[in-house]
């Protein structure tokens, strides 16, 4: 059986123990975002490392098969070497920097294509460098 509580007391928290408990999840929250935001930069890292890879591969593939390299990013599409143009997780876009072959290198000299990709941002990574020299 409860306990009747007396008229001239009240239950509830007081304004200074609101106050350490508002302070306590300040500190919290001021350590756990940058620690989030870390770990998002990490995991877009990640994904771009992934997509370059797999952009530099098909770029390979077409290039062997067709013996002459893929005047766009497009073509990969086209061709059926990708299903779409993987997005750049930096910019948020699947635009990205597209090095041309020197002719004279090229496997079909008449028709340079693509021999290389990098992404468009201009930031740096966690490890100081920049993300269009990956």
């Amino acid at each position: 059986m409860a306990r009747p509580i007396p008229s001239g007391k009240r239950r509830g928290f007081t304004v200074i123990e609101l106050l350490i408990v508002m302070a306590i999840t300040g500190i919290l929250v001021s350590m756990a975002v940058p620690i989030y935001q870390k770990s998002v930069i990490r995991a877009k890292e990640s994904v771009l490392k992934q997509n370059l890879f797999t952009l530099r591969s098909v770029i390979d593939n077409y290039t062997y098969d067709k013996s002459r390299a893929p005047q766009s990013l497009q073509d990969l599409v086209t061709e059926g070497y990708l299903r779409q143009v993987p997005v750049d997780p930096m910019t948020s876009e699947a635009d990205w920097v597209v090095i041309m072959e020197d002719s004279v290198t090229s496997v079909n000299q008449m028709e340079p294509g693509i021999f290389d990709v990098h992404s468009k941002s201009d930031k740096k990574s966690l490890e100081g460098t920049p993300y269009n020299e990956w």
